[in-house]
């Protein structure tokens, strides 16, 4: 008995031992507090970085599960209003802002967020509000009451605006910025001279900054108060004659006058101001050449404008490129090259001006240069498929016709369709070569291609149709695409001749000579060796032999190219 009241007090012992160390195990192990939380941030950190990545999809499922693990994450509610933000979902990014600020009432970024997202539902006044609110929080940010003021305006509420600029104004009176945004704000309360008092006030602050005195003028000027206006602009003329601002202010002050000369004194003045950067220059020089275009007086003024700017700056290639582009739509051919050869060599990586240059070289005594310039640009842009084209103009007017087709059809391949206009010029120049190798099937197969994707293309029905005649066949056809290049493009002397010769073939004598005759009148000096031979046939299939010698000898007078001219005119005599 006493050994089994032993062992029982061993045993006893024992587990209590036993409970002892389990219960010390257990003091031991660290303790997990907010597990939920600690959940939250690691899914928040994985929703960041899902953002960073781009994948707004998954970070939108991942903050929403933050949402879902920790109710009270303000955060995550912020970033999912971004995200619904910037997905045109306005109600539920105001949905989840204000969970957020309702969670973090002093937290300025969620409600500039709230701000913002009010704007985007248009509710200004309420978005003015928070701005404001914003602004006695934070009261070294000037923005936030620029921005209450913005949106107060946009708001209607001009007074309210007044008074958040005026306590911006309150903390920095010489701010530019606030000072300009009140002076709009006097002239839409139509308050000119509160608008004007602001002016002079910025003139004060900037007495050496014209633009300023420039912007009262327009302002009274634009408000009917000529008189100030004027004053203003004769101060302007005296204290800034070089700035590029009060320049361009007294140019359209003088135009709105009626002051013709003024205003090109002042608005060459502005365009050649060295104050101004060069693309500044160009910027106001190309309105003024478009606008000065039809004055030929004028326009050698806008060429030495041009050269002017390029003479300032010898080194920019744009500025060289385009006073080539000016010497070229002047006719000043020979140096518009040259100036385009000045770009190139300031910088070759500008393909617009190579294309240029050979588009100046595309006259048939050019055309070993066209080919010399288009290898050149074919090294640097061997893609470019206008280059393989015009590289094949140049062949044809060598007519070197077999290496003219490998060029253009090669230029045809790279060509995208999406540029109907120039594909078919390039399947109507391709007609042209085989019809001068007298391949016909693939000269019409060429025309027809070009006329599929430009079916109203006035020149190649007139090309088309004349070298059907030529050939005596589809002369039904030929009159009906002759008919239609005139119905496009009335009174062109080419057309009108085409379209009297295909009458001619049709055996229409007396039509033909009215509409032969239209092309002569339409350009006396520039009717050539053909069009007068045209004439002279017709005149003899109606038995008027002396107008058609008459017309004949004309003809070879302006160089027609019938070798049989001289037969014609001696047997008085019509060879067809």
């Amino acid at each position: 008995m006493n050994a089994l009241k032993t062992g029982l007090a061993s045993l006893v012992l024992v587990i209590s031992g036993l409970q002892a160390s389990a219960q010390e195990t257990e003091a031991k192990l660290p303790v997990v507090k907010d597990l939920p939380k600690l959940q939250a941030e690691a899914l928040y950190y994985d929703a960041v970085r899902a953002r960073l990545k781009g994948d707004e999809k998954e970070a939108e499922r991942l903050f929403t599960e933050v949402t879902r693990v920790d109710p009270d994450a303000a955060g995550a509610y912020y970033e999912l209003s971004n995200i619904y933000e910037r997905n045109k979902k306005v109600d539920k990014a105001s949905e989840y802002i204000k969970k957020a600020i309702s969670l973090q009432d002093g937290n300025k970024y969620y409600k500039e967020q709230y701000a913002m997202i009010l704007a985007d539902q248009n509710k200004f006044e309420e978005g003015a509000v928070v701005y404001s609110d914003l602004a006695k929080a934070e009261k070294n940010n000037p923005d936030y009451l620029r921005n209450a003021a913005l949106f107060y305006q946009r708001a209607g509420k001009l007074k309210e605006a007044m008074t958040e600029l005026n306590k911006a104004l309150e903390k920095d009176g010489n701010d530019d910025d606030l000072l300009m945004q009140q002076q709009q704000l006097y002239l839409k309360m139509n308050d000119v001279e509160g608008a004007a008092a602001i002016m002079k006030r910025l003139i004060t602050n900037n007495p050496q900054e014209g633009r300023f005195y420039a912007m009262l003028a327009e302002m009274y000027a634009n408000n009917k108060q000529p008189d100030k206006a004027a004053e203003v602009y004769k101060s302007m003329e005296q204290l800034f004659p070089d700035d590029a601002n009060v320049q361009l202010s007294l140019a359209e002050y003088y135009k709105k006058k009626g002051d013709a000369v003024k205003y090109h004194e002042y608005k060459r003045k502005a365009i050649t101001n060295k104050s101004l950067d060069a693309e500044t220059q160009l910027t106001l020089l190309v309105p003024y050449l478009q606008e000065i275009n039809g004055d030929t007086v004028r326009r050698n003024d806008g060429l030495h404008l041009a050269e002017r700017i390029a003479g300032q700056h010898p080194n920019d290639a744009q500025v060289q490129g385009v006073y080539g582009d000016i010497l070229s739509l002047s006719g000043h051919k020979p140096e518009a090259i040259d100036q385009y050869k000045k770009s190139l060599l300031l910088d070759p990586s500008r393909y617009p001006v190579w294309q240029n240059l050979l588009y100046n070289y595309t006259e048939r005594k050019d055309a070993d240069s066209l080919i010399v310039y288009a290898d050149k640009a074919l090294r640097l842009f061997p893609n470019q498929a206008n280059l393989h084209y015009l590289k094949g103009i140049a062949y044809m007017n060598k007519r070197e016709l077999n290496s003219a087709i490998k060029s253009i059809n090669r230029a045809i391949e790279m060509q995208p369709e999406e540029n109907a206009p120039l594909l078919a010029e390039m399947y109507s120049s391709l007609g042209d070569v085989y019809n001068l190798l007298k391949q016909y099937n693939l000269s019409d197969s060429s025309y027809e291609k070009s006329l599929k994707l430009e079916p109203d293309n006035a020149s190649v029905l007139n090309n088309y149709s004349y070298y059907l005649s030529v050939r005596g066949i589809r002369l039904e056809d030929a009159e009906r695409m002759s008919k239609r290049s005139l119905d496009i493009r009335k009174n062109e002397p080419t057309f009108l001749d085409t379209y009297g010769w295909i009458l001619y073939k049709r055996g229409k004598y007396e039509q033909a000579k009215e509409f032969i005759e239209k092309a002569v009148v339409a350009n006396p000096e520039g009717a050539d060796g053909t069009l007068w031979e045209h004439l002279g046939d017709v005149y003899y299939k109606l038995n008027n032999t002396e107008k058609a010698v008459e017309y004949w000898k004309k003809a070879k007078e302006r160089g027609t190219d019938n070798e049989e001219i001289d037969k014609k005119i001696n047997e008085r005599k019509l060879y067809e």
